[in-house]
């Protein structure tokens, strides 16, 4: 696969504090677009499947679907740079097999990409890490690639495509581009590939629904601070009152 360097992308490092990730990059400090989403997520799903399968179990699936998901993402990442690489645990060999069908259906139609694993961010409000940024169809196009247990329904994975809109936003603004499409590769445990695309107006619809969670994201973190700096004040109104 032929490596385009017509945009200079920006680095940055990430770290993560009580489930929260962000970025400093470019001089900046920015909550991570999945930070975003999983803060004005709602959770009633994710707390009925929770109590349905018990929560040490819940913590169980997460943790091994996020490590095989790790490892499906190198192995991609590795065969786009054109660099050797195999993991021989049970786990690895699990997420080569998974990583293969992403890369041979996929990535088929992929002429040339421009970036690998990039930071991306939107300067004052968000940041993230793309999977892919290529010409799919000779069109410029963000691709995030997934892992799952069971297939999806579109319905389902709306978080998804504001992900990926989110990035597409970001790389407009920064770098000036025009991406026309943003996919969503996905491929279960069982080898299953599905493929989940969003382009033109639907892309727009999906930018503008970001952008509200992201003003939900931004009033639930000014309620936070409101009630911190209240308990800060009852704090101290109660040590002046003990010593007077």
């Amino acid at each position: 696969m032929k490596h385009n360097t017509k945009y200079n992308y920006a680095h940055g490092s990430s770290s993560t504090d009580h489930g929260a990730r962000t970025y400093d990059i470019a001089g900046m400090r920015l909550p991570s677009v999945t930070t975003i989403l999983a803060k004005t997520k709602d959770q009633q799903y994710i707390n009925r499947w929770k109590q349905t399968v018990g929560r040490e179990e819940a913590e169980r699936i997460k943790d091994y679907a996020s490590r095989r998901g790790t490892a499906m993402h190198k192995f991609i990442e590795k065969h786009i740079q054109g660099v050797g690489y195999d993991d021989l645990t049970p786990m690895g060999r699990e997420a080569r097999t998974m990583a293969h069908q992403i890369i041979n259906q996929g990535l088929a139609p992929v002429q040339e990409y421009f970036g690998s694993e990039r930071t991306l961010y939107y300067p004052g409000l968000y940041a993230g890490a793309t999977d892919l940024v290529c010409i799919h169809d000779e069109m410029e196009t963000v691709v995030d690639f997934k892992q799952a247990n069971q297939p999806k329904r579109r319905e389902w994975i709306g978080d998804y495509f504001l992900q990926i809109a989110a990035y597409a936003m970001a790389h407009d603004y920064v770098h000036k581009s025009n991406i026309q499409q943003a996919i969503i590769m996905l491929c279960t445990a069982d080898n299953y590939y599905q493929e989940f695309k969003i382009q033109g107006i639907d892309l727009m619809r999906e930018k503008h629904k970001f952008l509200k969670r992201l003003d939900m994201y931004h009033d639930l973190k000014f309620d936070e601070k409101e009630q911190a700096n209240v308990g800060y004040i009852d704090f101290e109104q109660d040590r002046t009152d003990k010593k007077a």
